[in-house]
């Protein structure tokens, strides 16, 4: 197999509006879809952030059920000289950096949460690639 990337991500939500304000209105994803009482769908640089209404899409008989419950994780890379304008973004929005991690090389990553409650993080490009 010669996997390039993860193209789409789900995320399991509440509200539909509260998803489109933050994830378009504050962190500035082009919303790419949305399908009241269902999903709402945002372009995440190469990706596709989905996110579904839970009790719509574990009831699903088009596609195979899909659904998850609790805090769920991401990490949205960003270039390493626009980490720390990044971070900045999200304070000056109100979001709490709950935890900042050093890793190697002294690169750092910011988590956060979403109106949902799971657990968000910005990465500097690199971070995963081999020294």
């Amino acid at each position: 197999m010669n996997i390039t990337q993860i193209k789409e991500t789900c995320l399991y939500i509440s509200d539909l509006d509260r998803a489109e304000a933050f994830y378009a209105g504050l962190l500035g994803f082009p919303l790419l879809s949305k399908i009241e009482g269902r999903h709402i769908f945002f372009r995440c640089g190469t990706s596709v952030l989905l996110c579904f209404l839970p009790e719509v899409t574990k009831a699903e008989t088009t596609l195979p059920p899909h659904f998850a419950d609790g805090k769920q994780h991401l990490a949205f890379e960003v270039e390493q000289n626009d980490y720390l304008r990044t971070k900045q973004k999200l304070i000056q929005h109100n979001i709490k950096i709950i935890h900042e991690q050093e890793w190697r090389d002294g690169l750092k990553s910011a988590y956060f949460e979403d109106p949902f409650g799971h657990i968000l993080e910005i990465v500097p490009k690199g971070i995963w690639e081999d020294s």
